[in-house]
């Protein structure tokens, strides 16, 4: 990603909690691969902004601290 593409990625923080938990399901099931494109398109509605291509390393670690255990 190119400085002005990060510099106008929206906050993880600001959609991660917004995202629907089908793609939240899909982006966990290897976050180190590319967003796709239904998910990217979601982020892109939450925030207005648009989404990343790949999760950084302290996106992937916040991702991880949101997963909540379910009965």
């Amino acid at each position: 990603m190119d400085a002005d593409a990060k510099a106008t990625a929206p906050s993880i923080e600001d959609w991660w909690p917004r995202l629907s938990i089908r793609s939240k399901h899909r982006m966990l099931e290897d976050l180190e691969a590319p967003i796709h494109a239904e998910v990217a398109a979601e982020i892109e509605r939450i925030s207005g902004a648009h989404a990343p291509d790949l999760l950084s390393l302290d996106e992937r670690r916040f991702v991880l601290t949101q997963i909540e255990p379910v009965d």
